[in-house]
């Protein structure tokens, strides 16, 4: 049986009708945004793409399509490599770097754009994160931006003994390299816009590497690009700059993740994790001030087993004064989404309810019962557990 013929209410949940809260107030995100809720679409990696060219399909269509309906939706669509380069998961994550793979795209951002609502495309390179072997596979090299080796998701031994295995031991990126990573992030950026989405999204966070080069623990680098706060801010802060000047400050958007230990990030065990966060987060405020503020900065909450709990991400709002989108399993907790979306500048981001509930704003708003997710289908290829959970309306028939 599919999702669509016996689909399972979530009964650990019974959220209260938000109706009347920010979360569905309209709001005007840009020029160029018009929002009539505050809930976004999270990026999701969920291997639906094309392996061999990396190309989104059909399938990408359909799913983003179905979570578009509601006009005035904003949708950020999953971790897109910015080259190949900057691949490194077995198969199926897309790409912006190429003709086919921006006409492919372009099916995506058309189709909800016709629904009335908003794309963005978060854009992203491995680093360490790679798998090794995918990267041999196709005569890449394993790049970081300090050879310091870290757990891999996926990898079925050690990162260093993966490897060693594949004869692709983890080296530094030259500076030569660097400079490449800058222009492939600028040409995805603008392949992004001129497929039709809305903005691009900047990943910092996860592990990944501009997040890595932030990381005090992962970046043990002594030339322009670290050894300071300042430097390890130079490459991702390099990114944005060159973005702003092609496309716009109001088409950028960035994510982070301050107490993150994802891919061995240093999290709150580091003394200058709050630092090195506040001194990013005031270089963006400082280039807003100058007339160029990104259109919003996307926040992971300090809320998951592998992050500290005692964390806080509040003091992002006493440095940054734009808009703030913030991730963090608000659907298993009501009370701080009420608390976190009470504040004007707030918008609150849903992942994995969002991937079950293709309807979730509607739901939120009445209060209605969601659908529960199926992790084991979340990293498969096919249509289940993708485009075949239904809409509340069809499960109340």
């Amino acid at each position: 049986m599919t999702h669509r013929d016996s689909p399972v209410l979530d009964e650990r949940y019974n959220l209260s009708p938000l109706k009347g809260t920010n979360l569905f107030k309209p709001l005007t995100l840009s020029d160029h945004i018009q929002l009539n809720h505050r809930l976004v679409y999270s990026p999701l990696t969920r291997f639906r793409s094309n392996p061999k060219d990396y190309c989104p399909t059909d399938l990408q269509v359909e799913h983003y399509d179905q979570r578009s309906k509601r006009p005035g939706s904003i949708i950020i669509t999953e971790g897109t490599y910015i080259s190949e380069k900057a691949s490194g998961f077995p198969a199926g994550v897309p790409g912006i770097w190429s003709d086919d793979q921006i006409e492919s795209w372009s099916k995506v951002f058309k189709k909800i754009r016709e629904n009335g609502s908003y794309s963005i495309v978060q854009t992203f390179h491995m680093g360490r994160q790679a798998l090794p072997g995918v990267l041999s596979s196709h005569g890449l090299k394993y790049k970081a931006p300090s050879p310091i080796y870290a757990p891999i998701l996926g990898a079925d031994d050690d990162a260093e003994v993966e490897a060693k295995k594949y004869n692709n031991e983890l080296t530094a990126l030259t500076l030569e390299e660097v400079e490449e990573t800058i222009q492939d992030f600028l040409t995805a950026g603008k392949n992004a816009i001129k497929a039709g989405a809305d903005a691009i999204q900047v990943h910092v966070a996860n592990g990944y590497l501009l997040n890595q080069f932030l990381d005090p623990s992962a970046n043990q680098r002594t030339d322009k690009w670290g050894g300071s706060i300042e430097k390890r801010s130079a490459l991702p802060l390099r990114i944005i700059d060159d973005l702003i000047k092609e496309i716009g400050a109001s088409k950028i958007t960035v994510r982070i993740r301050p107490f993150g230990t994802a891919g061995n990030m240093a999290g709150n065990s580091h003394h200058l994790i709050l630092a090195q966060y506040a001194h990013f987060i005031g270089e963006l405020e400082k280039r807003a001030l100058e007339g160029n503020r990104l259109l919003f900065l996307d926040i992971v909450e300090p809320l998951d087993t592998d992050d500290y709990d005692g964390g806080s991400n509040e003091f992002v709002y006493s440095i940054w004064k734009g808009f703030v989108v913030r991730a963090g399993d608000y659907i298993a907790n009501e009370q701080r989404l009420r608390e976190h979306v009470s504040n004007p500048k707030t918008l609150i981001s849903i992942g994995r309810h969002y991937i079950s509930n293709p309807d979730l704003p509607d739901r939120l708003e009445n209060g209605w019962k969601l659908t529960k997710y199926d992790r084991s289908t979340f990293y498969t290829n096919g249509a289940e557990g993708y485009i075949d959970y239904p809409r509340y309306e069809n499960i109340a028939k």
